[in-house]
């Protein structure tokens, strides 16, 4: 069953707006900049050895074998969620992994892999894992697997390559909650729909749209902000 997003005459939003810290990269950000801005992504290669220092709330992309953080000396950090990336035979052995924050897979496919995207993501979503979205996939993989992630209690993350990108996973979360055509929505994503949400409609959004990786989330950041969108 669809879930209703009611539009309206927007009001003033709460801190879990449309945008709020929806955007991460891997270069540090001025956190005094709020909104739109999220923790920055550090490997886990660059906390191990660096102890004495604070890295502050960041996702963690584990490049090394998650042990290693439990022994070795590190950096001093908050984990925000954890970002792997899996190759579809090792999906198995990613979901048994057990971490202190939430942990979001970004499957690596090849044309040999018997798993589609959606279904990838319901595994993932069936074993309690955040699936991950990169970027590259067609309209139609992209409106399968937000079907799975519209009824699915974890959420997903995802790539972007640019601003127009970010609009078409809004717009497209957006329509898979209200059971619209969702391959209109992120083929032409409408920033007036997304200004349009009300803040209960905007948070349930970001219950399911948990986070984008940009290349650079401050010119997307204002970006979005020059659509409208705050």
């Amino acid at each position: 069953m669809a879930i209703p997003l009611s539009l309206g005459v927007p009001r003033s939003r709460g801190p879990q707006s449309l945008l709020a810290e929806l955007l991460s990269g891997t270069a540090a950000v001025d956190p005094a900049g709020g909104g739109a801005l999220g923790p920055r992504v550090v490997p886990a290669s660059a906390l191990l050895g660096a102890a004495g220092t604070d890295a502050g709330r960041v996702i963690v992309g584990l490049d090394v074998d998650p042990a290693r953080l439990r022994t070795s000396e590190q950096a001093s950090y908050e984990a925000v969620r954890f970002h792997l990336d899996c190759p579809a035979d090792q999906l198995g052995d990613a979901v048994t992994l057990r971490l202190p924050s939430p942990l979001a897979v970004f499957v690596t496919r090849d044309d040999s892999d018997e798993l589609g995207l959606a279904e990838t993501a319901q595994h993932l979503a069936d074993a309690g894992r955040i699936p991950g979205l990169a970027s590259g996939h067609s309209v139609g993989e992209v409106a399968d697997f937000l079907a799975v992630l519209a009824h699915a209690d974890v959420g997903y993350v995802a790539r972007a390559r640019d601003t127009t990108e970010v609009l078409a996973l809004l717009s497209g979360t957006v329509a898979s909650l209200r059971g619209d055509d969702v391959r209109a929505a992120l083929a032409a994503p409408d920033p007036a729909t997304l200004t349009a949400l009300i803040p209960e409609a905007a948070e349930a959004v970001r219950e399911v749209l948990l986070g984008v990786e940009v290349h650079d989330p401050v010119l997307v950041a204002r970006e979005l902000s020059d659509a409208g969108l705050r």
